[in-house]
């Protein structure tokens, strides 16, 4: 049957009528049936974000250690010294995971790893944030264990520890999780490979694996709302080789380290129509294609599915003529294919071709991000719901008269319990560069030794963690994003690091209804001030829209992945207490706030009231005392106060090191309802613990920057005491804080 294209088949693959005419206009002819499928992949928001890319043009993307402008490579640059940089990014692989969690939790991975050695960044670990619905509703079990199964299974298999993470559960993501993978690398400032087909005359070769039909039309389907037609679109769900994608790092690596690169891009979403027009387009080159040379695993695929196919594991290279033959051996070696499949040439037109014809010729640029591909501004109204929950008060609640069962249920709850049954199925320790386990600290710590050449660079390491309180997004975008890079940037802290840069994941609804265009512009506006007020600048991301089904939307979940340095790794602190007859001190003061906290949630059944306030020069004031002192060995552990507030902190800190359970004798300043007190998550506030010989010390670094800083209580015994409303036996709090998730999902290590 022949393929036409028309409007009816623009509208198909997602494009709109105005789009459809402007192609037309472009190119100034009816355009093929590929050429067609090549604009709507490469129109669509998840390639172009058309209905994004001005608000994001206003987040701080540039600082003194960035070496690359956001979005510019395949993923950020940030300078760590000694001849070293860090590459690292975020991306959504939501909607393929909602319709087939295994391959699509797993793909995204080896789509983050894959854009890191592209970079010739080594990947040393692997994060993610993940997001489901009711853990009681069986779809949801579903999705979890096939998506925790999908990350550990490809992470595992390619060998790169995944270190940290987050997983949150709410009924706004029953048909939506949210799926976002965050990997790192390391490579030397001159081994650094760019995205772009510079030198027309050159080579341009496909290599890794072989083309196939899984994951055509990949990008349009994460550019659409989930519905119940999304389960007939699992063929839009690539298909993931772990064990291809390690030789492929392999033979990459060895091609970039040898000099034979002149440039190279991952083949992710949009496959071969993507990386074609994208690299031609950054290097103002185009490129003449035939499609009859690639490698496929299906001898009859059409031009059409060759140039939209997202099979996994494939990567284009632009390399001069004379480095044809050392390329194809170094991957001859590693068992991958290295076909020839055109040429850069210097007109600007991507060029396709498939059995002697021209399949396509678009002038690259006007299909690239950035250049000519469409932007548009979309309606914003604040959303009514906003005023409505801000005006609740929190006050009319009734006090608790049993603190003990109050503190007990919030650990029960699957926000706050622990994710060890789910981190467990993780190889966090492949390559001997972790130093803070999950579960261990407020963030991932990972040593260099092994890549530095000063004495002070292989002391150094980094340090990694992902965050977002969506709840509080959700009743406020602005302030609600502002905490999301506050809160990661006080856990890199509270380790001993110092904050350096962000990428994020922007996990939003569908921007053409105006309600949630507004929480997407307020919320990259609170990302904006926080990062200037940090000096954490974004180095790239992701946008993902349409994450909602016709019941419901998820919360705006703008995910912040955060880098950090620590002098010493060595030195990185832990949140559990460390030993008997330490005194405790929390710093800060508790928010007069409760809107959005897990008490309101989990005690009274209410998401409602205001998001907590932030102060900037708190906030950096605790990073100095933290970085100071934790560097200066005064400081033992150190655990911010978040989701279940200051009761829930400490008792953690009791029992996130099961094998030496400490308990802690604690009195609260109470100047509010006890209820508040103790479960209020607002304020900033760290819970720290140390010798008593140092106390004097530690005032005195407090009073100089004017951080609040109370000792309220002594490590030891087997109990947690506070004041005299909570009295339980630490051994309790631990069999419930572990035991949540297993009973929860009792099938996941099967």
């Amino acid at each position: 049957m022949k393929m036409e294209s028309s409007l009816d088949a623009a509208r198909e693959m997602g494009l709109t009528p105005e789009e459809f005419d402007e192609i037309k206009k472009i190119l100034g002819r009816k355009p093929t049936y590929t050429e067609l499928g090549i604009f709507s992949v490469m129109w669509s928001e998840h390639a172009s974000y058309k209905n994004s890319i001005l608000q994001l043009k206003k987040l701080p993307r540039e600082g003194k250690s960035l070496l690359v402008s956001a979005g510019e490579e395949n993923a950020g640059l940030v300078d760590i010294g000694d001849g070293l940089a860090v590459a690292f990014k975020i991306e959504s692989h939501n909607h393929p995971s909602a319709v087939e969690p295994y391959q699509g939790a797993a793909t995204g991975v080896g789509g983050i790893l894959r854009d890191i050695f592209t970079m010739g960044a080594r990947p040393i670990a692997a994060l993610d944030s993940l997001r489901f619905g009711n853990p009681d509703n069986s779809r949801v079990k579903y999705l979890l264990e096939n998506v925790v199964k999908g990350i550990g299974d490809y992470g595992n298999a390619f060998g790169v520890p995944t270190v940290a993470g987050e997983i949150y559960f709410d009924e706004c993501y029953d048909e939506n999780p949210l799926v976002n993978a965050m990997a790192v690398g390391i490579v030397r400032h001159n081994k650094i490979a760019r995205a772009a087909a510079q030198g027309p005359g050159n080579l341009v070769m496909i290599v890794g694996s072989s083309t196939g039909r899984d994951g055509i039309h990949g990008a349009t389907f994460a550019s659409e709302d989930i519905s119940e037609a999304s389960e007939a679109k699992r063929p839009s769900v690539q298909v993931g080789d772990p064990f291809s994608e390690k030789l492929l790092l392999e033979a990459t690596l060895e091609a970039i380290d040898a000099g034979f690169v002149v440039g190279i891009q991952d083949m992710g979403a949009a496959g071969i129509a993507c990386s074609t027009s994208e690299m031609s387009a950054k290097a103002s080159t185009g490129m003449d294609v035939n499609l009859d040379l690639v490698p496929l695993r299906e001898s009859d695929m059409s031009a059409y599915e060759i140039m939209l196919s997202e099979s996994q594991e494939r990567m284009l290279v632009v390399v001069k003529p004379e480095n044809e033959d050392a390329i194809k051996k170094i991957f001859s070696k590693w068992d991958l294919n290295a076909a020839v499949i055109g040429r850069v040439t210097d007109d600007g037109v991507l060029r396709i071709r498939r059995n002697g014809r021209i399949e396509a010729e678009i002038p690259s640029k006007v299909l690239a991000l950035g250049e000519g591909a469409p932007v548009y501004v979309r309606a914003s109204s604040r959303p009514e719901y906003l005023d409505d929950l801000a005006n609740f008060d929190p006050a009319t609640l009734p006090e608790p008269s049993d603190y003990n069962s109050i503190l007990k249920r919030l650990l029960g709850s699957p926000n706050i319990a622990s994710k060890r049954y789910v981190y467990e199925q993780y190889d966090f320790m492949v390559g001997t560069d972790t130093v803070e386990m999950p579960g261990e600290g407020d963030a991932a710590v990972m040593r260099l030794e092994r890549w530095a050449t000063s004495a002070q660079g292989k002391k150094r390491g980094i340090v990694l963690k992902t965050d977002c309180n969506a709840r509080y997004v959700y009743l406020d975008p602005r302030l609600g994003a502002v905490h999301a890079v506050t809160e990661a940037a006080r856990n890199i802290a509270c380790v001993g690091g110092r904050p350096v840069a962000i990428t994020n994941c922007l996990n939003f609804g569908n921007p053409y209804k105006p309600e949630v265009y507004y929480q997407f512009e307020q919320a990259v506006a609170g990302l904006t001030e926080a990062c200037m007020e940090f000096e954490t600048p974004v180095t790239g991301g992701n946008v993902s829209f349409y994450n909602e089904s016709p019941n419901r939307t998820v919360y705006p979940t703008p995910v912040i992945g955060m880098l950090g340095i620590i002098d010493d790794a060595a030195k990185a602190c832990r949140s559990a207490f460390k030993r008997r007859g330490d005194l405790v001190g929390v710093l800060g003061i508790p928010a007069k706030e409760m809107g959005g906290s897990e008490y309101l949630k989990i005690i009274h059944g209410v998401v409602a009231g205001r998001t907590p306030p932030v102060d900037y020069d708190y906030e950096r004031g605790l990073h100095e005392f933290l970085i100071g002192n934790i560097g200066e060995g005064l400081i033992n552990s150190a655990h911010d106060v978040s989701e279940g507030g200051l009761a829930a902190a400490i008792a953690e800190c009791c029992i996130m090191d099961d094998e030496r359970m400490l308990g802690a004798r604690i009195t609260v300043k109470r100047d509010d309802r006890t209820d508040f007190e103790y479960f209020g998550e607002g304020g900033g506030r760290v819970v720290v613990s140390f010798s008593a010989e140092n106390v004097a010390k530690l005032e005195a670094a407090a009073s100089r920057i004017n951080i609040p800083f109370d000792v309220i209580g002594e490590v030891g015994s087997d109990r947690l005491l506070i004041d005299d409303l909570i009295n339980v036996d630490v051994k309790e709090l631990s069999s419930i804080f572990y035991s949540v998730l297993p009973s929860l999902f009792p099938v996941v290590n099967q």
